[in-house]
């Protein structure tokens, strides 16, 4: 089995109902097992930053798929929860990103894993680092703790709900 970790963002309508149903669809899915998922925080958005907050979380994903097949089924879930591509780093009712894909480097046309910025931006690696702190990021050779370390930037990240993940039970609030 493969493991994965993704990062979800929501920043319009119903921002938790978003992330919940993705979860969701991505446990229902029969090559796709929901292992771990971090609290949820609410981040100020980074790039074009007129445009609401958004709720983070990270994922950990147990799957026989192969990564161009989870990136196949990550967008499948974003176009049934209404996510529009207008503009880049632009406003959007889910963003499902493959952060890791076991320890491997992957660079397609389509698919960058790492995520290229992943060790850069702490609404990754805040939430990511509640689930797996000491992961090492190939490629960059430190672990997500030590790469939260080194962020200067820290700010515009809060924990706005703790859940856990109870597998078929779905999830609670922590």
């Amino acid at each position: 089995m493969n493991s994965v970790y993704i990062s979800a963002g929501s920043n319009l309508g119903d921002r938790e109902a978003y992330l919940i149903k993705a979860i969701e669809l991505l446990d229902a899915d029969p090559d796709i097992s929901v292992q771990r998922v971090s609290p949820i925080y609410e981040t100020d958005p980074v790039g074009y930053t007129d445009q609401p907050a958004f709720l983070n979380l990270t994922l950990l994903l147990k799957t026989n798929c192969d990564p161009h097949q989870i990136l196949a089924k990550a967008q499948e879930i974003e176009l049934k929860l209404e996510r529009k591509r207008k503009e880049k780093w632009g406003p959007r009712t889910l963003d499902l990103d493959i952060l890791l894909y076991n320890s491997e480097s992957i660079q397609t046309g389509q698919l960058n894993v790492p995520h290229p910025r992943m060790h850069e931006r702490s609404f990754v690696l805040i939430p990511l680092s509640d689930i797996a702190s000491d992961l090492q990021i190939p490629g960059v050779d430190m672990s997500i703790s030590e790469a939260l370390c080194e962020l200067k930037d820290k700010e515009g990240v809060r924990i706005w709900k703790k859940i856990k993940w109870e597998g078929a039970s779905g999830l609670t609030e922590s």
